[in-house]
This record gives C-alpha cells, sequence and structure tokens, in this order.
C-alpha cells in the first residue's frame, strides 16, 4: 500500500487557474483520512490557497497534507497553521536573463498575443512562468492556444539552447515554467522522501502532464508509480478507487 498520493493542481485537481469544485474538495478530504497527500504544482502559494485549501471543507487532518508551490521549490506543511521549510529563489540577476530569454523567444515565434489577460510572464521568487495570453485568460480562450503543446515544444527546445543553466517544463494549458536546474517535481519528490521519510516506491503520483517535457514528467524520471490522467473528473475517479483500497 502507498504511504503518500501526490498531485499535479492544475488539469489533474482543477481546471487551470480554477478551484477545485466541491466533490473534488471532498474527495481529498476524504482520502486525508486513509493516506497522506501532497500536492506539486506550477503555481504559487496563494494560487493553492485559492483553488485548494480555501475550499475543503475543514481542517481535520490538514497536518497529512503537502504543498509543493513552484513545481517543488517551496514547501509548506500544516501545524496549527502553514509553515514554509523551503524555497529556491532566483536570484535578480538569473531573473533577468530568464526573462529577456523568454521574451526573445516569444518574438522569435511569434507567439505575442494582440491581447493579454493580465502579465505574460510572472515572477513566482523559485520560478518564473510564462503564460501566452497572460496570468487571467479565460479558460476557454487558453485551451485554443496550444492544445497539443507543440507551440511550447518549439519554446522549449529554443530555451533549451539560450539557458541551458536553468530547467524549462511545460504545465498546465498555456504556460512554460523555468526554475534552477535540477528542482522540478523530481527534487519535490525527493524532499518529500527526506522531510517525511517516505520511500519513492511508497509514492503514487497523478498527473495530466506526465510525457517528455510536460512539467509532471520528472516524478515518472524519479521513480514514482505514475497514474496519467486526462482531466479532473477522471483525477476523482482515481481517488474514489485509492479510498476504495484503504478501507475495503
Amino acid at each position: 500500500m502507498k504511504q503518500l498520493v501526490v498531485f499535479d493542481l492544475d488539469g489533474t485537481l482543477a481546471q487551470s487557474k480554477s478551484a477545485v469544485d466541491e466533490e473534488m474538495s471532498k474527495l481529498l478530504y476524504s482520502l486525508l483520512t486513509v493516506v497522506k497527500v501532497a500536492i506539486i504544482s506550477g503555481g504559487a502559494w496563494p494560487q493553492f490557497q485559492q483553488q485548494v485549501l480555501a475550499k475543503l471543507p475543514g481542517v481535520k487532518n490538514l497536518e497529512r497534507l503537502f504543498i509543493l508551490p513552484t513545481c517543488g521549490t517551496q514547501f509548506y506543511e500544516y501545524k496549527q497553521e502553514w509553515n514554509k521549510l523551503y524555497a529556491e529563489d532566483f536570484t535578480p540577476a538569473e531573473k533577468k536573463k530568464i526573462t529577456d530569454a523568454l521574451n526573445s523567444v516569444v518574438n522569435t515565434l511569434g507567439y505575442k498575443a494582440p491581447h493579454l489577460w493580465g502579465d505574460a510572464i510572472e515572477d513566482r521568487g523559485s520560478q518564473i512562468t510564462f503564460s501566452a495570453l497572460g496570468q487571467e485568460a479565460p479558460l476557454e480562450e487558453k485551451k485554443k492556444w496550444d492544445p497539443d503543446f507543440a507551440k511550447r515544444q518549439r519554446m522549449k527546445g529554443l530555451l533549451d539552447n539560450m539557458i541551458p543553466e536553468f530547467s524549462v517544463n511545460l504545465g498546465g494549458t498555456t504556460s512554460v515554467d523555468i526554475t534552477k536546474p535540477g528542482i522540478d517535481k523530481a527534487y519535490g519528490i525527493h524532499k518529500l522522501r527526506s522531510i517525511l521519510h517516505i520511500p519513492i516506491d511508497k509514492m503514487l503520483f497523478a498527473g495530466d502532464a506526465i510525457f517528455p517535457g510536460g512539467n509532471d514528467y520528472p516524478a515518472r524520471e524519479a521513480g514514482v508509480d505514475c497514474i496519467k490522467v486526462r482531466d479532473p473528473d477522471e483525477t476523482k475517479r482515481v481517488i474514489e478507487t485509492i479510498i476504495a483500497c484503504y478501507t475495503r
């Protein structure tokens, strides 16, 4: 039996930049009664607060929930309140180099959107995230922009050559996430192992971007047993199955 179930957020527990729905919040809350749970995503801490934590039906068993924003470059645990254990932040010079590279690639590929909903490039401290249509773009617009990840794969190819000292991963519906080298969801998995003292073979990961270049793929590379889901509805069925296995 697994001791820890790890989830991606956008596209896995909720639609991009949206809150988990009532059914998902209840399922997650129930899951905490049978196993420890972690959530790793490219989003910043406030995104987790708004999308997940504010929607849970209570605070019981939250000490069994672990939050890893910005692809595992930050780690939060609950002990009467949420506390940050670490953050792998960029220096100002690193942030400028990444931002300049993103702007250059966007211009080279002609990906500059005629209209933005919010900033296209967001500084999340330990991660720089590019969102093609802006951070607050409507989900329906975002789904149209790069449904097969092809545009962002081209971006990644150029960025890997321009800033090889950083990790470039694809996530969400329009996002490219850039972190320090070796700091991705695999890094988060290893942090979970060392902090919680749970072996990797006792973990299970569920995400929608488990493919080469996807920001969930490093979890598979870390050796975790993975379940690729299409969307939050499929994740709900996975959670139901896990709960059933633990309570039968």
